[in-house]
């Protein structure tokens, strides 16, 4: 796993070969990177939020590219430690890794982010309730942006908070925002 920009640029973590996470690929996470750039000044004071964080890829970018502060959630117990471990090598309090059940972390929460990512296991049977249940909760900010991370088969389009669909090979990203009317109420 490697860090594509920022402090710590070109830094690698070996993940363990036994590891069940599907880590995003190098390819799609820079790729994703640079659409979030458009979106997103990550070096100016923001929260985020990385669900199903597995080896915590999407957190150590995020922290590496200047984020405020970082939470990551991951259920599996070496994953969880994992993510540990690789924070505490680059010597960051910047994220606060979570281990537990995402669905009852969102239902938890009553914090707002400025930008939060997905990657849930691509059959997850309740990956299309994601988006809808993180905007009934309000986790995001008004100007926020929720990336979900899924597979060719998931369709997003329809949702009223879809703003754009990204895909890599095997890897799709959609795009979601706050509506007007709802970040208005």
């Amino acid at each position: 796993m490697r860090v594509i920009s920022g402090i710590y640029k070109r830094k690698r973590f070996d993940v363990p070969r036994t590891f069940k996470a599907r880590p995003t690929t190098d390819f799609a996470k820079e790729s994703l990177f640079n659409v979030l750039s458009h979106y997103i000044d990550f070096e100016d004071e923001i929260t985020t939020l990385d669900l199903f964080a597995g080896t915590g890829s999407i957190s150590i970018e995020l922290v590496s590219r200047g984020c405020n502060k970082v939470i990551s959630v991951e259920k599996d117990p070496q994953h969880y430690a994992f993510i540990c471990r690789i924070m505490k090598e680059v010597k960051t309090d910047r994220c606060i890794p979570v281990r537990g059940d995402v669905f009852r972390f969102i239902d938890r929460c009553n914090e707002q982010f400025d930008f939060i990512f997905a990657d849930p296991p691509y059959e997850l049977k309740e990956l299309d309730t994601i988006p809808s249940l993180l905007f009934e909760k309000k986790l995001l900010k008004e100007d926020g942006l929720f990336v979900l991370e899924h597979g060719k088969k998931n369709q997003f389009e329809d949702d009223p908070h879809f703003v754009e669909h990204r895909s890599y090979g095997s890897v799709n990203f959609s795009f979601f925002r706050v509506t007007v009317k709802e970040g208005g109420q």
